[in-house]
């Protein structure tokens, strides 16, 4: 089960939401093959596995935000009735205990093993940048340009925007 799962789908739904590297229930729910109800219900039956450090309900602000950016469906139209959960990566591990099949161990497993992989990844990109200062740090001006160039391969790329529909020859020569 764990090699049908690819990290990347796994590391497209960690979010970080007050400064916690977090998952939310639906995505959850659809790893483990549960409906998002069934998730919540058998985590609340257990309640004291949950501390507030490894699972919290969104607010209403960090629920539309999130919803504006991955497109939650809006409450009233067929969607969920209440703010949604988010599990961290310690919520994520307890969530074996409580939902008791061999899925949601391998689950657990590949959730984990993606957890474990973006941590290795952050923690060699600030190991880089330390070291790409202290090279800044021994050699001259006349190497500014190099450093300026790996610091910008370094950054994250920006997010782009697609914009929807077409324009008219008119707007076009305007210049809009």
């Amino acid at each position: 089960m764990t090699a049908t799962i690819p990290p990347e789908r796994i590391e497209q739904q960690i979010h970080v939401i007050r400064g916690h590297k977090v998952m939310l229930d639906r995505d959850l729910a659809g790893l483990y093959g549960v409906e998002t109800r069934i998730l919540i219900r058998n985590v609340k039956r257990h309640i004291e596995r949950f501390p507030t450090h490894f699972m919290f309900q969104l607010t209403k602000g960090e629920s539309e935000a999130l919803r504006s950016q991955i497109g939650i469906s809006k409450k009233g139209r067929g969607g969920r009735r209440y703010l949604p959960y988010v599990f961290t990566e310690q919520g994520v591990a307890m969530l074996s205990s409580v939902l008791n099949s061999q899925q949601a161990i391998q689950v657990n497993i590949a959730i984990m093993s993606a957890f474990v992989q973006l941590r290795g990844m952050l923690a060699t990109h600030d190991q880089l940048a330390r070291k790409l200062a202290a090279l800044e740090e021994k050699y001259d001006d006349q190497f500014r340009v190099v450093f300026d160039a790996i610091r910008q391969l370094m950054a994250p790329e920006p997010k782009r925007v697609r914009r929807i529909g077409f324009a008219s020859p008119k707007a076009k020569k305007k210049g809009t």
